[in-house]
């Protein structure tokens, strides 16, 4: 029996992270194409796992994310940032980064809605876009002849129309490390002023940021943090990208929209490692 079934994403094939790290393996070679340590995570926090999975915290967390996790990500924020954000209403523990982008897309992106996506990007984003029923919009980031990657701001603007629903960005910037500064977020926000296009702000590698710089995250920012989903992974930062336990941190109004995505995508994150990075 033969079945004619219609593609949601017809173009998406094999992604190529998988291609690279099959040819890596196939060739003995250093693999770059994902974001992954060759080292374990450290010893403290696999035996807070151990410990935790022997102190019974093996059940469902709450959906929005174990407390005790969803304070101590507050407390890093206040500390690295020097931003408050409530726990309650504005962290969601999410099943990593990846799940977190796509039910942030999910939630805000209708049929019509065009999202901006700045190139080169995660594979992972023009698809969400397009399940959502959305239409991805491409704008090259500016490149320098040293190499140096930047936000192209007149192809940005061009790009704004009244379609625009979205913009996503990714800074520390996979691959480049590009970062925004302060300047940046100001020129953002100047230009997304008066409009009601959201952000999303994957910021994945906030803590893995060389030559003595310092990653501002959007939530600096009043005008930007007011409209802006802001996505990162625990599993970067702590050499743990198996665990897959990111997050989002966004306004209230805008949490309770993910979290509606999020209860369907993947209703509860591993406890026992919620508890382990909370103590961590």
């Amino acid at each position: 029996m033969s079945m004619n079934v219609a593609s949601r994403l017809p173009d998406v094939g094999t992604t190529i992270f998988t291609v690279m790290s099959q040819a890596a393996m196939t060739n003995g070679a250093i693999n770059l194409s994902q974001g992954f340590p060759a080292f374990e995570p450290p010893d403290r926090l696999l035996d807070l796992v151990n410990q935790h999975l022997r102190a019974g915290h093996n059940q469902y967390a709450p959906m929005s994310g174990v407390p005790a996790l969803c304070e101590a990500l507050a407390e890093t924020v206040r500390l690295t940032q020097g931003e408050i954000v409530d726990p309650d209403s504005e962290i969601t523990i999410t099943a990593g980064a990846t799940e977190g982008l796509f039910s942030a897309i999910q939630a805000v992106l209708h049929p019509g809605h065009e999202a901006i996506v700045l190139d080169p990007s995660y594979d992972a984003y023009a698809p969400a876009i397009r399940l959502a029923g959305g239409r991805p919009v491409h704008v090259p980031l500016h490149v320098t002849d040293a190499g140096d990657f930047s936000i192209d701001w007149q192809r940005l603007e061009d790009a704004l129309g009244p379609r625009t629903r979205l913009i996503v960005i990714n800074f520390p910037h996979n691959p480049s490390g590009a970062l925004l500064d302060e300047s940046d977020h100001r020129k953002l926000a100047s230009l997304l002023d008066g409009t009601d296009t959201l952000l999303i702000a994957d910021e994945v590698y906030e803590h893995i940021v060389f030559d003595g710089r310092r990653h501002r995250s959007v939530l600096c920012n009043d005008e930007l943090r007011s409209r802006a989903l802001v996505v990162s992974s625990f599993g970067k930062s702590l050499h743990a990208t198996g665990w897959k336990i990111g997050y989002c941190i966004a306004p209230p109004a805008l949490t309770d929209e993910l979290r509606k995505i999020h209860q369907f995508t993947n209703f509860s994150v591993s406890t026992p490692m919620q508890f382990a990075i909370a103590d961590y």
